[in-house]
């Protein structure tokens, strides 16, 4: 991973959990979740493909769904992986 991968990483990290912020929860701790879309199960996107999810969105599902613990629950109630990268990207702009 390039320097300048890791501060596109931390700049996405820093925003909080895209899915809590849409939720009107507000920012909380999140780490990234690379997109899964079109890519194979031990594939990883880009580090440029990236959204913000905290444990509970990216893995635990302790408030509700996480992408890891059911993707197309995930996906139905939250949105899509593209959309919420889409919203993300224009997060950072």
């Amino acid at each position: 991973m390039t320097k300048r991968e890791k501060a596109y990483m931390a700049r996405v990290a820093a925003l909080g959990c895209v899915v809590c912020r849409n939720l009107g929860f507000g920012p909380t701790p999140a780490a990234v979740h690379h997109i899964r879309a079109g890519q194979g199960m031990s594939q990883r996107a880009s580090d440029y493909l990236t959204i913000p999810l905290c444990p509970e969105h990216h893995q635990n599902g302790g408030k509700g769904v996480a992408i890891h613990a059911g993707q197309q629950a995930f996906e139905a109630i939250y949105g899509s992986e593209l959309d919420l990268l889409a919203q993300t990207i224009g997060d950072i702009a």
